[in-house]
């Protein structure tokens, strides 16, 4: 009996039909730039990033957009910071108002949808350092509906750094993870009363009177997250 073959899906490395003139061309530089962007040293990283840029190469080939989306865990903050710029401008439109490809979207979207605590805490890194970046970090956790439970976890977590749980209940608010909104609740009320009781006791470890600092971020993401 005859058989049908079975049609393996391949990486999509080829521009489709219509694609950018001339992107055969460009594979060489490509291919360098993409070897170099997985080098042991940083400065040789940073310089495959800024390459495949120039090139235009993450916003073709979807292969190279996820090449790209691994360096959000990247060791070195200062490319997680512009890997991040890079991952997000990918899932937007152009300054000629066109969406990138569908393949090279998705290969962004699944590699952020697999993210879990600890690159997500490199995540808080970043824009803690670059507190103008909040909103790149938000778009992009946006196309992600486990991310919320992991920054709950940052959150609720005394060993993380206060900054980075502030920048935790703020994406938690501003993305919208409403299944946070619980968790939320319990932890302003744990906050509140650890507050109070600060007050009337002085004399308390310094450390867990800078925990009350929480409390303005935990209200804003809850009030974000009421109004939804």
């Amino acid at each position: 009996m005859n058989k049908t073959p079975v049609e393996v899906m391949q990486p999509t490395l080829i521009p489709p039909e219509g694609g950018t003139t001339g992107a055969l061309e460009l594979f060489p530089a490509v291919w360098s730039a993409a070897e170099a962007l997985i080098s042991l040293q940083v400065r040789q990283r940073l310089e495959g990033l800024a390459e495949l840029q120039r090139l235009g190469a993450p916003r073709l080939l979807p292969l190279v957009a996820y090449l790209v989306a691994t360096r959000l865990a990247d060791p070195s903050l200062e490319l997680r910071k512009k890997a991040l710029v890079l991952c997000t401008s990918l899932l937007e439109r152009d300054a000629e108002g066109q969406l990138a490809p569908e393949g090279v979207r998705q290969a962004v979207i699944n590699y952020v949808s697999q993210m879990r605590t600890r690159p997500i805490y490199g995540l808080l890194q970043v824009v803690d350092h670059a507190p103008e970046l909040l909103e790149h970090l938000a778009r992009l956790f946006n196309t992600s509906p486990y991310a919320g439970r992991h920054l709950m976890d940052l959150l609720a977590d005394r060993k993380t750094p206060l900054g980075l749980r502030q920048k935790a209940a703020d994406l938690i608010g501003q993305v919208g993870y409403l299944e946070a909104a619980t968790a939320l609740e319990r932890l302003e009320l744990r906050l509140s009363a650890r507050s109070s009781g600060q007050q009337s006791m002085p004399f308390a470890p310094a450390d867990s009177a800078s925990e009350a600092d929480l409390l303005p971020a935990v209200r804003r993401a809850l009030l974000l997250l009421r109004a939804a």
